[in-house]
């Protein structure tokens, strides 16, 4: 990964169309061919600014589960962040962009609410709408469904457990069972059930989060351990985000596809 100074990040990002990118991405995974649109150039363009954006760190890539042949990427933005305090900081002291903690919901008649959907509903929905009721301080309420439920997978239990949070008694449900409920945001965590996720009321808005199903990463034990565990670790820091999202854009939805 390459080191960037201050004027090293901000010519990578001055560029219009490495701009669009990572507005695109900052809130919704995206494949190369949504980009290429959102972009309006041809896709080599939109490739070559996509391995600038990689090799700055700025931005991930993902196979995706769904369709091998496509790449889904996604932003860093923890990476993000910390390039921007530094570059901030090398400028003047006094610019210096401390880390803050998540701040509170604010309090509104009606709680943010948002569905995560996935395959099975048995891992990584199930574990996102943990962590984020979790980490929110239950200000906001988060449900989880599936295409195809199954059994609660008995490591997004443990994973959880060892994060202090017991979903051991949780079922899996359809996501039928949401068909008619109003939610502020649906999120697909899966690149399969991105390509049938259906229209729900009210016009919620939605994104989605390329991660693959740690039951299936890895064969041995110790390996879907492993695998179990980075999920957990991935949800943790898009979660977060995503209720400094939800808290700054209480005044209006904002729609990603």
């Amino acid at each position: 990964m390459a080191q960037l100074d201050g004027p090293q990040l901000l010519r990578v990002i001055a560029d219009r169309h490495r701009w669009t990118i990572l507005s695109a991405l900052a809130s919704s995974d995206r494949r190369v061919g949504e980009l290429t649109e959102l972009v309006g150039e041809r896709q080599n363009l939109v490739s070559y600014h996509l391995r600038e954006l990689r090799d700055a760190g700025l931005v991930s890539s993902r196979r995706s589960s769904f369709d091998g042949r496509d790449t889904y990427y996604r932003l860093n933005l923890g990476r993000c962040r910390e390039l921007f305090r530094e570059s901030a900081a090398a400028l003047h002291p006094a610019l210096r962009l401390e880390p803050s903690a998540i701040a509170p919901i604010r309090q509104t008649r009606r709680t943010p609410r948002v569905l995560f959907l996935c395959t099975g509903n048995s891992a990584r929905s199930q574990m996102a709408a943990a962590l984020l009721e979790d980490r929110s301080g239950h200000a906001i309420q988060a449900r989880s469904a599936g295409s195809h439920p199954k059994a609660l997978h008995p490591d997004a239990v443990r994973v959880m457990t060892g994060r202090g949070i017991d979903i051991s008694g949780n079922t899996t449900k359809h996501l039928r069972r949401y068909a008619r409920s109003h939610f502020d945001q649906v999120i697909t965590l899966c690149d399969k059930v991105r390509e049938v996720c259906p229209e729900f009321p009210g016009d919620p808005a939605t994104s989605h989060w390329s991660i693959p199903d740690p039951a299936t990463e890895a064969s041995a034990a110790a390996e879907t351990n492993a695998a179990f565990e980075r999920t957990a670790v991935e949800l943790e820091e898009r979660v977060d985000h995503l209720i400094a999202h939800v808290f700054a854009s209480q005044g209006g939805p904002h729609h990603a596809r």
